[in-house]
């Protein structure tokens, strides 16, 4: 046979095969014979948001949360309209320590009243987004304070005015209001089991533990009542921080009293 002779069984490359295929390739999704349609874009964009869904709400469920602050009661460390970002991995995953910023549920009536009773239009937006984890919760059924006892902590504060101690050593609290002493009122208490005692950092304007106690009425927060800790101010953009520093406070407490 002459080098110029072409054997009957070969097979010419098509024009269009494209470079590096197999152009006897004729399988499903080989490129060739099948294309694999596009999905049209109208089903990628809902199916990107439901996806994009689906994990807004895992990551409320499981992660973080957002908040926003109604009062002044933690003045000065928050502030009215401040937006912040809770771990929902604390406690759980993460232990509770003295001194976090932890937010929970309305342990027994502190607050009065509730914004998605009879919600204005802009509550209800809040609402839907609330609900998966994209705007801060409205309903204020949530409270913010800082944690100060510890199951079996002795919290004592000796007169109005004075300085708070835990565990028979006095603190020294950079964080609160400077302006008030860290005591509204005076009290003596041990911190039940599988409870936590918070106050406020704007001492004299809080409906804290140690009001709720001086008035008569439940005054201990229950552990499974904590929704998490507040890690940092995320809004407005000029008050950025993080939360994390009240825990020096409390480095010469002794774990039990």
């Amino acid at each position: 046979m002459n080098a110029s002779e072409e054997s009957p069984s070969a097979v010419s490359e098509p024009e269009d095969a494209a470079p590096g295929e197999d152009p006897s390739d004729t399988r499903p999704g080989s490129g060739r014979s099948h294309r694999r349609a596009r999905m049209p874009l109208w089903l990628d964009t809902i199916v990107t948001m439901a996806v994009a869904l689906v994990i807004a709400v895992l990551v409320k469920t499981f992660l973080i949360q957002p908040f926003y602050i109604p009062s002044a009661s933690m003045n000065p460390t928050l502030v009215e309209n401040d937006k912040i970002l809770v771990s929902k991995l604390t406690p759980g995953v993460f232990d509770l320590h003295r001194g976090d910023v932890i937010v929970f549920e309305d342990p027994d009536n502190w607050i009065d009243g509730d914004a998605t009773v009879d919600p204005t239009p802009r509550v209800r937006l809040m609402m839907i987004l609330s609900a998966v984890g994209l705007a801060p919760d409205p309903s204020q059924d949530h409270l913010v304070k800082r944690l100060i006892g510890l199951p079996g902590d002795h919290v004592v504060c000796e007169e109005k005015g004075g300085a708070l101690q835990v565990n028979g050593v006095e603190l020294d609290e950079p964080y609160i209001n400077q302006e008030t002493a860290a005591c509204q009122v005076a009290f003596d208490v041990t911190v039940p089991q599988d409870n936590v005692w918070v106050m406020g950092d704007n001492r004299y304007a809080s409906a804290d533990s140690a009001w709720h106690e001086s008035q008569g009425e439940s005054a201990f927060v229950p552990e499974e009542d904590i929704t998490g800790k507040a890690e940092v101010i995320f809004w407005p953009v000029g008050r950025w921080d993080g939360l994390g520093d009240g825990r020096d406070a409390f480095s010469d407490v002794p774990a039990q009293p």
